[in-house]
């Protein structure tokens, strides 16, 4: 567990490349910062949210943490699939892993409520990291769904199990299934999203409300995410059986089809793949 640092250290410790990372009053703000890539992450977008996630949590001026995508049409889209169909992997990462597993876990852990400010679409991944959120504000031309199965991927640890938690099994094997996506006022009505607000006043009414969490008790705060965390906790296990499963798959003919085809601008054939792997 992070330890608690100074502001100065941690001031002087956010350079970074594919996110912004700044302290507002209370609260952090993580903004992906790839809007030519629809905010979809690589390797290095992980390793730099991981580390922005751990600046606040051991920041005591932070007592919230909001995050949010650069521009007005997508929060992100998930891994960056162009990056994938060209090297074969999502690009060179400091420490020579793909990290999102530990993304997902940090965003739980983190004993600060985190809000998802969602400013265009969240699809594929980047639908997993606004489920993981404590909080979802969705501006309402908000997109929320998955595509995994249409370019070779998959979640099926806290990305499908959790989210079943959140919206219902039903919902979310349709969501999965089917990759269609849903407004932002469905994904409200599903419980995907807690308020859907006017494009403007997404990221006002973001702030507001972590205002509201910088006058509340931190510690009570910690607890009560720790205990709703500790329903679902068992679904950790999983999810690292789940992610193990996925980096396999990801170096697979069916998986590079998905891939290529998504680059090509293509529909992919996987008419040749049966599931028996």
């Amino acid at each position: 567990m992070p330890t608690s640092t100074s502001p100065t250290q941690q001031t002087a410790a956010t350079d970074f490349d594919d996110i912004l990372y700044v302290v507002e009053e209370t609260f952090a703000v993580i903004t992906i910062n790839r809007p030519d890539s629809f905010n979809s992450f690589r390797s290095q977008t992980v390793d730099e949210l991981i580390e922005a996630f751990t600046l606040a949590w051991g920041d005591n001026r932070v007592r919230s943490i909001i995050l949010t995508g650069s521009g007005q049409k997508s929060f992100c889209a998930g891994g960056d699939v162009k990056q994938k169909a060209q090297t074969g992997d999502y690009g060179p990462s400091r420490y020579g892993m793909f990290r999102i597993s530990e993304l997902h876990k940090v965003i739980r852990s983190v004993p600060k409520p985190v809000i998802s400010a969602v400013n265009g679409v969240a699809i594929g991944g980047g639908n997993v990291l606004t489920t993981l959120c404590d909080i979802t504000i969705a501006a309402a031309h908000a997109r929320f769904g998955q595509a995994g199965p249409k370019v070779g991927s998959f979640d099926a640890g806290y990305g499908s199990a959790f989210l079943a938690r959140v919206i219902g099994e039903k919902r979310a094997r349709e969501m999965w299934y089917f990759c269609e996506l849903i407004d932002a006022q469905k994904a409200e009505s599903w419980g995907l999203a807690t308020e859907v607000v006017d494009a403007d006043e997404l990221m006002p009414r973001a702030k507001e409300r972590a205002r509201a969490l910088g006058l509340k008790a931190p510690t009570a705060l910690r607890f009560l995410k720790q205990s709703f965390n500790a329903d679902s906790e068992m679904q950790t296990g999983f999810t690292n059986l789940a992610m193990s499963a996925l980096d396999l798959y990801a170096h697979s003919p069916e998986s590079h089809e998905g891939a290529a085809a998504f680059a090509e601008k293509r529909d992919p054939d996987f008419s040749r793949f049966d599931g028996a792997y």
